[in-house]
């Protein structure tokens, strides 16, 4: 070192601490060599001002991190905090923005910033910082207190560091401002533009503090007492770099390729039109990030700082908030109804046989089809069970392991979902999906904690069976720990615990959105105005308020615009729409254009496959107390105009809609065709949780009105049952089966007995097969046998056929209940046709008294045949009387 010479760079401001510290310092002051010591602190700066471009790069990602967490979560939080009116203090909100790092799903698929993108690198500058009132702080160094989130102006600013690069982001936040604070807001906006255009590749630092006074004297003198002492200051790998302060008294100079954070604030303004004393104060803040060049510098933290998109108002709400006149449903004549069915029983029962023998060909074909395509035994056999192995790592390095694991105590890195446990004398880490479960026992002054482990050959069946690549790999079945810290063990089991949760959480959320594809860009017209539906509403609502925007079409695909926020836009592209439905508002109160999409897409936070845009049928904003024909218009005749102006509106409503749906047709170039509704042919059910309309269209079976939707495409239909189709019974449901053997089964129950012959004359039209019985299956467990075997259920067992209760085979031993309504055809005798009613009754008795057997007993046919014998005669006898009368 002496002949190298005698000065030696130090670094005077900053201070270490340890073992080799202290030892070096004994060394250097007894050492015979003196050297001149020099603070270079000022020089390293200066060299790592300018960023490479791979530097850069790490700073736009950082800052794109720092911009999708204020963006789409910290604003998210604090509008719907102050709109549902929760009590929420400052430092719990920014604990649950700090827990967002932890999200990596958050960082990869929402903000969407590329492959290359590695969330374990990222890490906080400081913890985020949340006020509200009171005296605010716009120091980063300051910190959320324990008040309540309270309306007026909120102050929030966060910094992440990625790969140990830093950003900076803060903002403000208007809740129902005045307007002086909205004037102070634009000026403060203005402002901001003036300071980036004063930055550029060779300006004095102090010169854009000096043009950000200059425009504040000339514009609003008012506020220049209330102006910060800087406007920013250099960041990168130190978060603060003080060399770099844009101040008055700073005279170095700017170069393209520095990184600055650029602060514009106003603390502590006094409000005279503040009605609570907590606003009285108030200050304004704008903080972004932004890399230098030749010319106008680049904004990094790109989040939108308009007053549109920063300010909250109640008093809007308020207004929306008119109340709501229902108007009352024309009431349907059951009678009328009813006397239509009965005329139309007669033409049914002449087409009966008709549609019998059209049904046996389908049933034919589905076989003969069923055959040809599970021909081959390893055809389409189910997969869902064979495990697959699943990769997770905790640290790619050792180095990466937490520093406090020296001290060989049980740890536990939530940020990297590792459990660290101390094994001969090491830290080892177990990923928390290695982990299977635990427990914790207390023994006098000890306590006892058995951590078990999953390892290959344990699962209980095949599909709990954890497959490894290493066959011969020794594993940690289990582990028992002693300790006598009974509180800390209690602790560190307790997030091992929680820890666990999260991780089952993270995977059952991952599962559902793994079928979310990301449609594409829509691409928007931009040498013309798109065609544009005005004053419709969406379902699902994006989060927030529910207000009307307008849906628009573009090249290649829908855009819904809302008003009040630009992520709450939906995007719809034509690629994606399977079906187009346009549904009138003739019976309804609402007119609607559905699209039911190929692949689900995400509407806010909800996952969904139907985007539906809608209108109200009722004129909400007409009068009907305050109009001045009210004053020589009343009675009947003013309700005979009411009732035909309404006819208008809905009359001007469908030819709206169904012109911008054929419009969106046109522009697909004849892809999809808008599909309408036969409300003729409906029949009311229960398909999910409420007793709706389903009407059947050209290709599907929908019910549009009340959410959830139904949709159901009838060229995926490979066979219809019909259950609980007795006689005796009001109601019957019914059963689809998809082609698709993996998918769900879909139920549709409560549908009036009355409307069974509609349904099977529709059915026999499109061509579905369908089948009927008297009793409810199971099919869960039904679909599961089809699933594991196609080839065996088709070949072996004659596929649908046992859903065939009324099969002409020649017979041998067939159920009773077949011979019996075979036999029925016969004349019966006046004696037993004079029983009728005492049948009837009878029937009606046994079918339950046989159906509560069934649940109880759980037996099978064959063995209750003895029993129902005599039940069945009279249901024969009963049906063939009810025949006869019908003929007579």
């Amino acid at each position: 070192m002496a002949s190298k010479g005698s000065t030696l760079g130090t670094l005077p401001k900053d201070k270490y601490e340890g073992n080799i510290i202290t030892e070096w310092s004994d060394l250097f002051n007894a050492s015979t060599h003196k050297f001149t010591e020099v603070d270079v602190s000022g020089a390293l700066a200066e060299l790592m001002q300018i960023k490479d471009f791979e530097e850069q790069n790490t700073i736009r990602a950082a800052a794109k991190a720092s911009t999708g967490v204020m963006t789409e979560y910290l604003s998210k939080e604090i509008f719907n905090i102050i709109n549902e009116e929760r009590k929420v203090t400052h430092s719990k909100l920014s604990q649950n923005v700090e827990a967002k790092l932890d999200d990596n799903s958050f960082f990869v698929k929402n903000l969407k910033l590329g492959n290359n993108f590695d969330p374990m690198q990222l890490d906080w500058c400081y913890s985020p910082v949340i006020e509200s009132r009171g005296d605010f702080d716009l120091k980063p160094s300051a910190m959320s207190n324990n008040d309540v989130l309270y309306g007026g102006t909120i102050i929030t600013f966060l910094g992440l560091r990625y790969k140990s690069y830093c950003s900076n982001i803060g903002r403000t936040y208007l809740i129902d401002p005045t307007k002086l604070q909205e004037q102070n807001y634009s000026f403060t906006l203005a402002l901001q533009k003036k300071v980036l255009e004063s930055i550029k590749d060779g300006v004095d630092a102090n010169s854009v503090y000096q043009a950000a006074v200059d425009f504040i004297k000339a514009k609003n003198p008012s506020l220049l007492n209330y102006f910060l002492k800087n406007v920013g200051w250099g960041i990168g790998i130190e978060f603060r770099d003080t060399s770099l302060l844009l101040n008055t008294k700073n005279t170095n100079k700017l170069k393209s390729g520095m990184s600055l954070c650029v602060s514009i604030g106003f603390h502590n303004i006094p409000n005279p039109d503040a009605k609570e004393k907590e606003n009285k104060l108030y200050s304004i803040l704008l903080t972004d990030t932004v890399l230098v060049t030749k010319d106008a510098p680049v904004l990094l933290t790109d989040s939108p700082i308009n007053r549109s998109s920063i300010a909250f108002y109640f008093e809007d709400e308020e207004e929306e908030k008119k109340p709501i006149k229902k108007e009352k449903k024309p009431v349907q004549s059951v009678i009328l109804k009813s006397k239509l069915r009965g005329e139309a029983r007669n033409t049914e029962e002449d087409s009966e046989q008709k549609r019998k023998l059209h049904q046996k060909d389908l049933h034919a074909k589905l076989q003969k089809l069923g055959l040809e395509k599970y021909a081959d035994e390893n055809t389409d056999k189910s997969t869902k069970d064979v495990a697959v192995f699943k990769r997770f790592e905790s640290y790619k390095r050792e180095s990466q392991l937490p520093i406090n694991t020296k001290d060989l105590r049980i740890q536990v890195d939530a940020k990297n979902q590792t459990i660290i446990l101390p094994i001969n004398g090491r830290p080892v880490p177990f990923h928390i999906s290695t982990y299977k479960n635990g427990s914790k026992n207390e023994e006098g002054d000890y306590i006892y904690l058995r951590l078990n482990f999953n390892s290959p050959g344990q699962g209980v069946n095949k599909k709990d069976e954890m497959p490894f690549e290493d066959v011969n790999a020794q594993f940690v079945k289990s582990i028992t720990f002693r300790s006598r810290e009974i509180e800390r063990m209690s602790e560190v089991f307790k997030k091992i615990t929680d820890l666990k949760k999260e991780a089952q959480k993270r995977d059952a959320e991952k599962k559902e959105l793994e079928d979310v594809v990301d449609q594409g860009k829509l691409i928007e017209i931009r040498n013309r105005r798109p065609l544009r539906l005005d004053s419709v509403f969406v379902r699902p609502a994006p989060e927030g308020k529910r207000v009307a925007g307008s849906l628009e079409i573009h090249q290649n695909g829908l855009k819904y615009q809302s008003p009040i926020r630009s992520d709450h836009n939906v995007e719809v592209l034509f690629s994606n729409v399977k079906h187009l439905f346009f549904h009138p508002c003739d019976h309804e109160l609402i007119v609607l254009i559905h699209c039911h999409l190929k692949n689900p897409i995400m509407v806010g936070k909800k996952k969904t496959k139907d985007i539906q845009f809608y209108r109200e049928a009722t004129d909400l904003a007409f009068d009907e107390t305050g109009n001045r024909r009210r004053r020589y218009k009343y009675g009947d005749e003013d309700e005979l105009e009411q009732e035909q102006m309404e006819r208008q509106r809905r009359a001007a409503l469908n030819k709206e809609f169904k012109s911008f749906a054929e419009k969106i047709s046109d522009a697909t170039n004849g892809k999809l065709d808008v599909d309408i509704p036969f409300r003729e042919l409906g029949f009311t059910g229960v398909p999910f949780r409420s007793d709706v309309l389903c009407q059947p269209t050209t290709d599907c079976l929908i019910q549009l009105v009340d959410p959830p939707f139904l949709v159901v495409t009838l060229q995926e239909i490979e066979v219809v049952h019909l259950e609980r189709v007795q006689f005796g019974l009001r109601q019957f449901d019914m059963v689809i089966i998809y082609k698709d053997f993996n998918k769900p089964v879909t139920h549709i129950n409560s549908i009036p007995t009355t409307q069974l012959d509609s349904v099977k004359d529709w059915l026999n039209e499109m061509d579905l097969p369908y089948f009927e019985g008297p009793l409810n299956l199971n099919w869960p467990m039904i679909m599961k046998t089809v699933t594991k075997d196609p080839h065996d259920f088709f070949f072996s067992q004659g596929g649908w056929s046992f859903l065939d209760m009324e099969s002409d085979a020649s017979g041998d031993e067939e159920s009773e209940e077949e011979s019996e309504f075979q036999a029925s055809d016969e004349d019966p005798s006046d004696d037993e046709s004079s029983d009728y009613s005492e049948g009837g009754s009878d029937f009606s008795d046994g079918s339950e008294g046989s159906g509560s057997e069934e649940d109880e007993s759980g037996e099978d046919w064959d063995e209750l045949d003895a029993k129902a014998e005599r039940q069945d005669k009279r249901v024969t006898q009963s049906k063939a009387d009810e025949t006869r009368k019908r003929k007579r």
